[in-house]
């Protein structure tokens, strides 16, 4: 795409989330008690991590602070992907709807049009549990922090957010040819956020294969996390989270043939 497109677009891209958060601000106390739920539905996920190292001292080797450092990156991928490709995930209604046959007749990407459609700006409160998370862990964990330890935990967002998008494209891509979103595509976006807390070691081997080779959540969450606090020392680690930005090759292309497919629902 040319600069001047890329630029078009992304100037597009932000005029719809101004539109979205100027929407949700208008009505600002029910967004205030969205935030503050959001951000205690992912405390209560906190309180039994904290209620099992109480008993416990070390997971698989994991130390208390070791996976809240885990658990705050894995909360903050999922959240900025669930608040960046929110119309990903309701796109149902759209299918349902017929209101998709509007985003095709447009002269402009149907995935920049449905990205816009909706920006979920409370998810902040998960953003902001995980922050907290993050700051507490932090200087508890024993990390010798350097500019190669930050840049992995950078790179571990931005391959996560990818990743977590991929999946939700993945989904609206099936209401192509279900007109409904499948249930069993939750296993894979808040199933892995719940899992996620966790290093995915600890669930044996077979997860950590289907977390490497399938859907690639160690690849942003396991492996680069290991070279984070130390047990393992291959700096090939750093930049191992980028690759998950190749799941954005299937699901895109999953999501060209669902809109090849395409049959209006006549709504």
């Amino acid at each position: 795409m040319p600069r001047k497109e890329r630029a078009s677009a992304l100037k597009l891209w932000m005029h719809y989330i101004g539109i979205n958060v100027r929407c949700t601000m208008q009505y600002k106390t029910s967004f205030f008690m969205m935030v503050l739920g959001q951000f205690f539905v992912s405390f209560s996920v906190f309180l039994g991590v904290y209620f099992m190292f109480q008993r416990f001292h070390s997971v698989k080797g994991y130390t208390y602070q070791e996976v809240l450092l885990c658990f705050a990156i894995f909360l903050m991928e999922f959240s900025i992907a669930e608040m960046v490709a929110r119309g990903f995930d309701s796109f149902s209604s759209m299918v349902r709807t017929g209101s998709f046959d509007q985003v095709l007749v447009r002269p402009r990407n149907e995935v920049l049009q449905v990205l816009g459609s909706k920006f979920e700006l409370t998810r902040i409160g998960r953003m902001l549990q995980a922050l907290l998370m993050f700051v507490y862990a932090i200087p508890r964990c024993g990390v010798d922090w350097n500019f190669a330890k930050v840049l992995t935990l950078l790179f571990m967002l931005i391959g996560g957010t990818a990743l977590f998008s991929g999946i939700f494209m993945i989904y609206a891509a099936f209401c192509f040819f279900t007109l409904e979103g499948l249930e069993f595509m939750n296993v894979f976006t808040d199933g892995a956020r719940e899992h996620g807390k966790y290093p995915i070691d600890v669930y044996g081997k077979k997860m950590l294969f289907f977390g490497t080779f399938i859907i690639p959540y160690a690849l942003v969450q396991y492996y680069p996390l290991t070279y984070v606090i130390g047990k393992n020392d291959n700096p090939l680690l750093i930049f191992l989270p980028l690759l998950a930005l190749l799941f954005l090759i299937p699901s895109y292309a999953f999501w060209r043939f669902g809109v090849r497919s395409y049959c209006s629902s006549g709504s």
